[in-house]
């Protein structure tokens, strides 16, 4: 078998074996195939694409490059959320310990934030001392001990995931589905849970930018985990403007932690967060009905469990629980610059793209993996989608560190608002849920 005849192959639109795709990723991995010609092997599948077999063929092969967490028989107990990305999505922090308070064990590894989009590790290291390095071990063992473990992705998990998307990178083939699915299953496949709930975002603030595109991505993911023994539901949600009020890393973190002290029942966050939770407890046999689901989550955030939870996930990774009663003991900004509204009305939509890239401007995200950010900086919404505004109110909060920085991010602020005089209605936060064909309905 030889390299440049498998891109041949590809190239003329032909299927590829197991074997050799298998060849492929081995060949990638030993060295013996050189960056030119994996990348040239990319881009015919970039224009000519792969089945759903051969998509499942490589999610295999790049789940085999490396080590696979065990957690035995506690697998099929285990629920895994993972998030494609958003701008204040901060709904797996709400999720996790709600889960673990609820009885299901919960492993979750996460990556850093790249681009517009925050990462669930940057956030969590916001926490002073918050420690997200734990070993496979660890991870396996904080989980038998207090339910829940949040970890930084392992370089020992999906090493070939991790070559093909650098120089996907760099060869403009990021965006195509079977590479995009194979990825995402891949890492979540390799973390060792057995139920697995994917929230692929749709929209301005999001990587895929239809609804349409999202359902298409979900279901060749879905089929995958069939194919992979891998019991996967795909919830589509909206990402057209930011989730929650908060944007940027302590911010969101400090978000969370109201909703799970019962202050944030009516919003955007508390209907996905509970969603998401009701359709996991439905996934591990604890109930039938979504609404029965959601009460008993309910009395778990009033009760005080879930937050009580989240206290020892944080003490159990060397965080600093005394955060939760004494939000001063974040890193805090030099700047709080609260805007105002230029007109009355209501707020019409918010650009989730736009508040991204200001939070960016001032430090919260970075290009590359490398690059430093500021866990304190950040935007809150002061008014969101629907609501009334007077001119003079305050539309929105800039948490920064550099005034010239902030100028900057508060041009992108104002064109991420819109004002009308009518007060228009908003569709559902879930588009569609797309789960195995055999399984109940979880809508």
């Amino acid at each position: 078998m030889r390299i440049v005849d498998l891109i041949d192959k590809k190239k003329r639109g032909l299927n590829h074996t197991k074997d050799e795709i298998d060849f492929i990723i081995e060949s990638m991995m030993n060295g013996t195939a050189p960056d030119y010609q994996i990348s040239a092997w990319l881009m015919a599948v970039y224009f000519k694409g792969l089945t759903e077999e051969e998509t499942a063929y490589l999610t295999e092969a790049m789940i085999d490059s490396g080590e696979v967490i065990d957690f035995g028989a506690l697998a099929d107990s285990i629920v895994d959320k993972h998030s494609t990305g958003g701008v204040g999505d901060k709904v797996t922090i709400t999720l996790i310990p709600l889960l673990a308070a609820a009885g299901v064990p919960v492993a979750k590894l996460s990556g850093k934030g790249l681009g517009h989009t925050g990462g669930t590790i940057d956030k969590l290291e916001s926490i002073p001392n918050f420690n997200t390095k734990l070993s496979v071990k660890e991870l396996i063992e904080q989980v038998k001990k207090i339910n829940v473990a949040i970890a930084s992705q392992t370089q020992n998990l999906t090493p070939a995931d991790g070559k093909l998307y650098a120089l996907r990178d760099v060869t403009a083939t990021v965006d195509s589905m079977p590479l995009i699915a194979s990825s995402v299953v891949s890492k979540k496949a390799a973390s060792g849970a057995n139920n697995i709930i994917l929230d692929v975002k749709y929209g301005s603030g999001a990587f895929m930018k239809t609804p349409e595109d999202a359902v298409e991505l979900s279901k060749l993911m879905v089929n995958i985990g069939k194919i992979l023994n891998k019991n996967i539901t795909a919830v589509i949600t909206s990402m057209e403007e930011p989730l929650g009020r908060a944007v940027g890393n302590s911010l969101e973190i400090i978000e969370s932690i109201e909703f799970l002290k019962g202050h944030i029942e009516n919003s955007d966050v508390a209907d996905l967060t509970y969603s998401f939770a009701a359709i996991a407890l439905m996934k591990v046999g604890m109930y039938d009905s979504k609404s029965e689901a959601k009460e008993f989550l309910k009395e778990l955030v009033h009760t005080g469990k879930a937050l009580e939870k989240f206290k020892e996930l944080i003490e159990a990774q060397g965080g600093n629980s005394e955060v939760i009663n004494n939000y001063d003991l974040f890193e805090l900004p030099q700047y709080k610059v609260e805007c105002e509204s230029k007109k009355s009305g209501y707020i019409h939509s918010i650009d989730a793209y736009k508040i991204a890239y200001a939070c960016k401007i001032l430090g919260a995200g970075r290009d590359k993996k490398t690059d430093p950010i500021d866990y304190s900086v950040g935007i809150y919404l002061n008014k969101k989608s629907g609501e009334a505004v007077t001119k003079g109110d305050t539309l929105y909060t800039i948490y920064s560190n550099d005034p010239d920085k902030t100028k900057i991010a508060q041009q992108y602020c104002d064109e991420a608002f819109a004002i009308s005089y009518e007060k228009t209605a908003h569709s559902n936060l879930i588009y569609k849920i797309v789960k195995p064909k055999e399984d109940d309905d979880v809508q």
